[in-house]
């Protein structure tokens, strides 16, 4: 049998996100997106926001586009773009020492041809380019001078490659004829490729049989022409931005220099139509830019080169970080261009970015409204809610997790007994009274309890519960500008989403109304309230909040009914009976006579009241003990930042009135 070896190559999965990566954790950004939303922001507004500052460990948009303009000054601030010609500086100064050295100690040669060599040599151009140009014919008496000159066309020649196919500098060190007719041969056969390309007339296999013969020359491993063109345009591109970037000088000294590149005229014919080939394929790319090097650091035409491909690559990152062009989307970002630039922690900051994003829109906590503008969806609601339950219950209790203890029944709470089980029964059942008498029943028939159990009606048990009280709750919400003004807008909102998530998913049999008055009074689910802008409008009416509460009250006339007010200011607005709004401040006699009047029905009516005072206005907190004690309402002031813990612990009191609590309950309720 003929065995086979296999070999595997690992790496960062590239078809699409990856299938293992560990699942993006949304509490944060979900926690700030609503933080903000409730502040007046749209939900598109937050999580760009959020996206920017980033979260928790995690790098922000701006952190990266700071990152990356650090970066780029860095790169224009070490370098210059000398390096090439102070190099052949250099080697030309080395071959003219060299040779008037030999000709001083050569006492052979004939004296005019002596003296003719040392004028040449001593009215050499101060042009380093129209001097190596001039020397090009000249008849080295040095071996070492010769050697040095042809150094320059060498050096010149491997830069001149090195600034269109990444890493020729060094490859050709010392290369040989062969390798320098491997290159030009290159050449040739990619202008021919790249000619027919741009004629529509090439092949996959055109492209297949250049790769076989020159695919070492390229270490990018392009996969298609499309491939190939995109790395060398982005590569001569950035070359032409080089020599734009020169002083005009310079740029003239290059020029001039080139034509000794490798002694090889043709090699910078070949060069030519492949920038001409490049520009008319890829238009878009930048071949007309410039930069600005303040640098100490000399830098080679290839070294150059690559540095304004980096360059080129953190602009591209700008515009990709700064999401403002239309369609944005953080899945444009080039991660590995990211990883090139700052490290694989900026690319790692990036991706789970991205994913918040994708997460975000894609599963399901935002979707777009009717009038076609995105919100926050009911999951997301659920979400924060039951965080912000979770904070409730901390301030509550002082310990983690004893809200859901207390909570968890919402069918009514348990006795410690239990009963044989009726048709139609929904208590839980008390497992371990069943399977003792599964076990007595299998026994007394002769069976063996070990061998299994088969359960049947008789032997359930349920535990006993009490009945709860079913209560109609209405939680009052000042909406005036005050609210906003005064920083207790969003604590409010993060009060009035506890309690919906505690009453929707904990105690299901009651009925929450939330009820917002500032000019008018209106009713809202919680996503309306949420989302709720403040406005700079005049007018606190409690009375017509009072009316809706009322009203509610009347459709729920079996149930306990409870109204938890929150307020910063007193009443400066009552409904007229036309239905407008009467506006008046300080209070008019009769706003404060119609509101006091629809508390005392309600009170009559057996409502449980009780008044969150915000704020220390002496004259707020008059009119609301006097309110109070007529209807023999609570009062509590908390600090803004325990508004939510105060508002759900009365609720729990109210709820729980009446009923058998130890100590040690009723204290964890109503801290």
């Amino acid at each position: 049998m003929a065995s086979h070896n296999h070999s595997a190559r690992y790496g960062r999965y590239a078809g699409g996100p990856d299938p293992l990566a560990p699942p993006v954790d949304l509490a944060e950004a979900l926690d700030a997106v609503a933080e903000d939303v409730m502040a007046g922001y749209s939900p598109r507004h937050a999580l760009e926001e959020f996206l920017r500052r980033g979260g928790q460990g995690m790098e922000g948009l701006d952190d990266l586009a700071r990152r990356v303009q650090q970066r780029r000054s860095e790169l224009l601030g070490r370098h210059r773009l000398d390096g090439t010609l102070n190099e052949v500086k250099k080697l030309l100064e080395t071959a003219v020492l060299e040779e008037r050295k030999q000709l001083a100690r050569d006492a052979m040669m004939d004296n005019n041809d002596r003296e003719f060599r040392e004028m040449q040599l001593q009215n050499l151009p101060p042009s380093t380019a129209a001097a190596v140009n001039e020397l090009a014919s000249y008849d080295w008496q040095s071996g070492a001078a010769r050697e040095a000159y042809e150094q320059i066309k060498d050096l010149l020649g491997r830069e001149v490659l090195d600034q269109r196919f990444a890493g020729m500098k060094q490859a050709l060190e010392n290369a040989t004829e062969e390798d320098r007719a491997a290159v030009a041969g290159m050449l040739r056969d990619l202008n021919d490729l790249l000619d027919k390309h741009r004629r529509g007339e090439d092949t996959d296999q055109d492209f297949q049989e250049f790769v076989a013969r020159h695919g070492d020359f390229f270490p990018e491993n392009p996969q298609s022409v499309e491939e190939l063109v995109d790395a060398l345009a982005k590569r001569a591109a950035a070359a032409q931005r080089l020599l734009q970037s020169m002083s005009p000088e310079q740029r003239d000294e290059l020029m001039r220099l080139s034509a000794q590149a490798f002694g090889s005229p043709e090699l910078m014919a070949q060069l030519d139509q492949l920038d001409s080939s490049l520009r008319a394929l890829r238009p878009g790319e930048d071949w007309t830019g410039s930069e600005r090097f303040e640098g100490q650091e000399g830098l080679g035409l290839g070294d150059g080169t690559g540095v304004l491909q980096d360059i080129a690559e953190l602009d591209g990152l700008a515009e990709q970080l700064s999401q403002s062009y239309n369609g944005s989307s953080l899945d444009d970002l080039d991660l590995d261009a990211l990883a090139r630039q700052l490290g694989q922690n900026a690319a790692v900051s990036a991706r789970t970015l991205a994913g918040i994003e994708r997460a975000m829109q894609e599963g399901g906590y935002l979707r777009r409204g009717s009038d076609g503008d995105l919100r926050l969806s009911p999951q997301a609601m659920r979400q924060l809610g039951k965080s912000l339950l979770r904070d409730t219950a901390k301030q509550l209790s002082g310990r983690q997790g004893r809200r859901d203890t207390r909570v968890a029944g919402a069918a009514g709470e348990q006795t410690g007994s239990s009963r044989p089980w009726e048709f139609g029964d929904a208590e839980p059942w008390d497992v371990t009274r069943t399977m003792t008498n599964a076990i007595h029943r299998t026994a007394a028939d002769g069976g063996n309890p070990a061998q299994g159990l088969r359960l049947t009606a008789a032997d359930i048990e349920v535990s006993e519960t009490e009945a709860r009280t079913q209560a109609a709750v209405v939680l009052l919400v000042d909406v005036s500008f005050s609210m906003a003004a005064e920083g207790r807008w969003v604590p409010m909102k993060r009060t009035a989403l506890a309690l919906h998530h505690l009453i929707s998913t904990r105690f299901r049999g009651d009925r929450l109304e939330l009820i917002a008055f500032g000019r008018y009074a209106r009713s809202m689910d919680i996503g309306e309230l949420t989302a709720l802008p403040s406005r700079r409008e005049q007018g606190t009416n409690l009375h017509h909040g009072l009316l809706l509460a009322g009203r509610f009250f009347r459709r729920h006339p079996s149930m306990q009914h409870v109204l938890l007010l929150v307020t910063d200011g007193e009443p400066t607005a009552h409904l007229l009976p036309d239905g407008e709004p009467w506006f008046c401040w300080p209070s008019d006699p009769e706003t404060i006579r119609v509101t006091v009047a629809e508390l005392d029905r309600l009170g009559r009516g057996g409502t449980q009241t009780t008044f969150f005072r915000l704020g220390n206005d002496p004259s707020l907190e008059r009119f609301v003990q006097r309110m109070a004690r007529r209807v023999g309402a609570r009062v509590v002031a908390p600090e803004v930042g325990g508004l939510g813990a105060a508002v759900v612990g009365e609720y729990l009191r109210a709820h729980f009135r009446g009923q058998a609590f130890d100590d040690g309950d009723w204290a964890s309720w109503d801290r």
